[in-house]
């Protein structure tokens, strides 16, 4: 049997629509089972006279044993980068759109977030990529991804020419608008919008999505997870072309940069309440099988 949460993390963002509403019915269900519970500091100004714990989201990572993230799929993003370091298991109430990361909806809160606690629940496991900018050899610039690594002009309406090299061995010199570097999690996010493929999240796979590339026979390549990306930015251009991971940290590369991209040696851990399907939230969240005649 799985084991049962005994101190519990919250963290999300205090902007989202009935937010409030969501963490006093997560407060609540809590205190009724006697739980531990710390809120990220951001967060507990919903609640006024809060008698939980009240400590920075780096602490609730080391401190607690369950982390739930109340937001959308951003939210998640966010506190993926940060709970992945600590090994913390992290759990999503959804308050946003879309939702394929934060899997429990508001209205049973009560019902799956409490099958949760009583250890009923499965474990899964995302790996997030670490992207790195050198500079003639030396590092200027580190973060890490859980969705997708973007590399684009940083204009729009021009294009971005890049030499790529797998694991040291050179594949293509590319003229496009951008590269989409995504992992398995990020298949169904901006990946997704630019032709590239949906995959199961539990594939050891990276797939290279070419943003509007001038060469027609360009198409997306999935690689072995494993493998170690190079993007090199030629000297003799004018661009100084973003680095975006996750559409929310933001790195900048020169001319004559590289930009390397490999799996990360920490992982998310994601819970999923009863009877989570992979599958059944791309039929909800993608519309599979939905008529386009009402």
């Amino acid at each position: 049997m799985p084991d049962k949460f005994k101190k519990i993390g919250l963290i999300g963002r205090s902007r989202h629509h009935n937010a409030l509403e969501t963490v006093q019915s997560l407060v609540q269900l809590m205190e009724a089972r006697g739980l531990d519970i710390s809120i990220e500091k951001g967060l507990s100004k919903l609640l006024g006279e809060a008698t939980a714990h009240i400590i920075t989201r780096d602490d609730i990572g080391a401190d607690c044993d369950l982390v739930i993230v109340v937001g959308g799929d951003g939210s998640m993003l966010s506190a993926a980068r940060a709970m992945s370091m600590h090994k913390v298991p992290v759990l999503g109430v959804n308050r946003g759109r879309l939702g394929f990361l934060t899997d429990i909806s508001p209205e049973d809160i009560e019902v799956r977030v409490g099958a949760v606690l009583d250890g009923d629940y499965t474990r899964e496991r995302r790996f997030l990529l670490d992207v790195e900018v050198t500079r003639g050899g030396q590092s200027i610039g580190r973060a890490d991804a859980l969705n997708d690594v973007v590399v684009n002009s940083g204009t729009s309406a021009r294009m971005i020419e890049f030499d790529l090299y797998i694991d040291d061995t050179f594949v293509y010199r590319q003229r496009a608008d951008g590269l989409i570097i995504s992992t398995p999690t990020g298949s169904t996010a901006y990946a997704l919008s630019g032709g590239g493929p949906i995959m199961h999240p539990a594939l050891d796979a990276i797939v290279l999505v070419p943003m509007f590339p001038q060469t027609l026979s360009s198409r997306p390549i999935v690689i072995d997870g494993n493998s170690r990306i190079r993007m090199d930015i030629p000297q003799d251009t004018r661009i100084h072309p973003p680095v975006t991971c996750d559409g929310q940290v933001n790195l900048s590369a020169h001319p004559g940069d590289s930009v390397h991209i490999h799996k990360k040696p920490e992982e998310l851990i994601l819970i999923h309440p009863p009877g989570h399907s992979f599958y059944a939230s791309c039929r909800d969240k993608l519309r599979w099988g939905h008529s386009l005649v009402n």
